[in-house]
């Protein structure tokens, strides 16, 4: 589906497309559908009450953990044995790919990253120190955007500002994490690189693995990956406040069928 939208010239659709089938419209539109069909049906209660439940489901931190585990797979978080053994590893880099920028922030007077790119950086900015591996970061402009500065370049700002350092490349092409392959495979490619510590969140890092395999593979390029998910959650017994609303609930449910989607429709 994203290689036809691409061949279409109609990539920049997804962002809305995403929206009609990303809660909470699925579910809004079952509670309307089975509005209207009450008018005429004692079934109507059926698609109402599955809309109404679906929507407090994901809601609810229970509903949003099980969706993140079932449906992105999250691999688990790099031991410390796995990073010692990466230390000062030939022909790897770390690649940290970008979440977003709020495009201008009052209180800095610029563009700033969004919470998940920072915690991306910050990952991949504790694995380098403890390896020794040079810094890759991936992210330009979405699709959206018309102006202003990429992802990697306000990364690299913040490198510099807030941690003295220097990313080894700043890929700042990309528009989302099909571009982000296609693009960081090229340019590692051409220095060398043969092997890529991939840092995003857990929940994204299925669909990101697909998407660096297929460009390297489309590229005719050997490129080995290593797994380096950040913000994952280590699994505990479920409690009853897990069932009641919580809006980080709601977000990570939104962003788990969000990956979902990715996934099917190989973007």
């Amino acid at each position: 589906m994203n290689d036809l939208l691409v061949r279409l010239g109609i990539e920049s659709w997804k962002p809305a497309l995403a929206m009609l089938l990303l809660p909470p419209v699925p579910m809004l539109l079952l509670i309307l559908l089975g509005a209207w069909m009450l008018r005429r049906r004692a079934l109507g209660w059926l698609p109402l009450a599955a809309g109404v439940l679906a929507l407090w489901a994901v809601c609810t931190p229970a509903g949003s953990h099980w969706l993140v585990a079932r449906l992105t797979q999250p691999p688990a978080a790099l031991g410390a044995d796995e990073v010692r053994a990466l230390r000062d590893a030939p022909g790897t880099a770390i690649v940290v790919l970008g979440a977003g920028i709020y495009p201008e922030a009052p209180e800095y007077g610029a563009a700033v990253l969004k919470p998940l790119s920072a915690q991306r950086l910050r990952y991949g900015v504790w694995l380098a120190r403890r390896t020794g591996l040079p810094l890759a970061f991936s992210g330009g402009r979405g699709h959206h955007a018309r102006s202003g500065p990429s992802e990697a370049e306000v990364a690299a700002a913040t490198l510099a500002e807030d941690h003295g350092m220097v990313p080894r490349w700043a890929e700042t092409r990309s528009r989302d994490t099909h571009e982000n392959a296609v693009h960081s495979v090229a340019l590692l490619h051409e220095a060398g690189i043969t092997r890529i510590v991939l840092v995003t969140n857990g929940f994204h890092m299925r669909r990101a693995l697909a998407a660096f395999e297929r460009a390297a593979a489309r590229q005719g390029v050997p490129m080995q990956l290593v797994a380096a998910p950040t913000g994952t959650r280590p699994e505990r017994p479920l409690e009853g406040g897990d069932l009641l609303p919580d809006p980080e609930a709601y977000r990570l449910s939104w962003i788990a069928m969000h990956e979902w989607l990715g996934r099917l429709a190989g973007a």
